[in-house]
């Protein structure tokens, strides 16, 4: 699974020129369901160029849909999805993720990315990294309260072999000499300092140090997930005095991660997140309850969108699947609503989250069951 970071949001906040191509469609873990996943994304393909027909000359239409049409007959590539697929195109752009929770087919030309359903993954208070460790090797997973998928290591060493190489530690041994005339005559004895297990002792702690580096350069760091700990018992205390991971949790799981399932593995680590989620959630709710009560805090979407233009909004909670057809226009601040089945028809909800995140705000996608606020939003202000 490709690894979503906020740098992938910027990027995407910062592109405007229209087409900006965003295509959502959920897909199957297992055959015979997978089947029809192709079939729905020919479908949306042909939504797509309808759309960009409208504004774009044939060639430039065919131009932008030919890594589409070759994605439609990858066979490979739909053998093995997870449990949606997010495409975010432009004339210079293509990327793909992989997402972990079903997401409502969609499909939006117009002159920004649509990306609340990529802010659900990276703003939900319910991810969370998993570091699979033992002394020979490792593997790390990202998972939410839904699923559990192993993440492809970017240049993070995967077994001891490769992170210590030809440095792999060799038995110490000393050349003395003992007896009368040592160096003339003498004879010369060869032995170790250190048995074996003192040896192997300091390679697992210079592997240890080299994954800690490793994945908080290259996943912890540009994620910011929390990392939890699958080691058996022995290995926790040690990995955890020599980490410098500040995203590293004092909880874990103390078991072998290699003889349980991506499943397994998310059902023992919900255990432990689930509280932390509740929490966070609890506690933006009720900061949102006394900004209201202050005045610092609103859920009307004209109210909001006013303080959005200002850089007012501190925090934003929006609806996980929730959408208002239309458009924000940040400069004047106005609301525009439209059909969801124009070209350039947007998604209110989003284009605020765009704002508030281009301003430095908070954007926290929050499940329907647990919003505070009938209208899909709810804003805590900074003054």
């Amino acid at each position: 699974m490709r690894q979503l970071t906020p740098n992938h949001l910027e990027e995407l906040l910062t592109t405007s020129t229209f087409p900006c191509i965003s295509l959502y469609q959920p897909t199957h873990r297992h055959f015979p369901d997978t089947q029809q996943d192709p079939i729905r994304f020919r479908n949306l393909l042909r939504e797509m160029e309808d759309s960009l027909r409208q504004k774009l000359s044939a060639d430039e239409t065919k131009k932008l849909m030919q890594r589409f049409k070759e994605l439609s007959d990858d066979r490979k590539f739909w053998n093995h999805r997870t449990d949606a697929l997010a495409i975010l195109a432009s004339a210079d752009m293509f990327h793909i993720f992989e997402l972990q929770r079903p997401v409502q087919e969609l499909l939006v030309v117009a002159d920004s990315f649509h990306i609340k359903p990529l802010l659900r993954i990276l703003q939900s208070a319910d991810r969370y990294q998993i570091l699979c460790l033992d002394r020979q090797e490792i593997a790390l997973y990202e998972g939410n309260r839904d699923a559990m998928d192993q993440v492809q290591l970017d240049n993070v060493p995967a077994t001891i072999t490769e992170a210590l190489g030809n440095e792999l530690t060799e038995p110490h041994q000393t050349v003395a000499s003992y007896g009368s005339g040592a160096g003339k005559g003498g004879k010369e004895m060869r032995h170790g300092h250190g048995g074996k297990k003192d040896e192997l002792d300091i390679d697992i702690e210079r592997f240890f140090r080299a994954i800690d580096r490793a994945i908080l350069e290259n996943h912890s760091r540009p994620s910011g997930l929390p990392l939890m700990l699958a080691a058996l018992p022995e290995y926790h205390a040690h990995f955890h005095r020599i980490s410098h991971n500040p995203q590293l949790l004092t909880a874990g799981l103390e078991t072998n991660p290699f003889t349980l399932s991506a499943e397994s593995l998310r059902e023992q680590a919900w255990q432990k997140m689930e509280p932390v989620f509740l929490e966070r959630l609890a506690g933006l709710i009720d900061a949102f309850h006394t900004a209201c009560s202050n005045g610092l805090g609103s859920d009307d979407p004209t109210q909001v969108a006013a303080a959005v233009s200002e850089g007012r909004v501190q925090t934003l909670l929006l609806e996980a699947d929730r959408s208002i057809p239309g458009h924000f226009d940040a400069a004047s601040a106005t609301l525009e609503t439209g059909a969801p089945t124009e070209a350039e028809t947007d998604d209110i909800l989003d284009d605020l989250a765009e704002a508030v995140l281009l301003k430095k705000g908070e954007v926290v996608i929050v499940p329907k069951e647990r919003m505070p606020t009938a209208t899909g939003l709810a804003a805590t202000y900074r003054f």
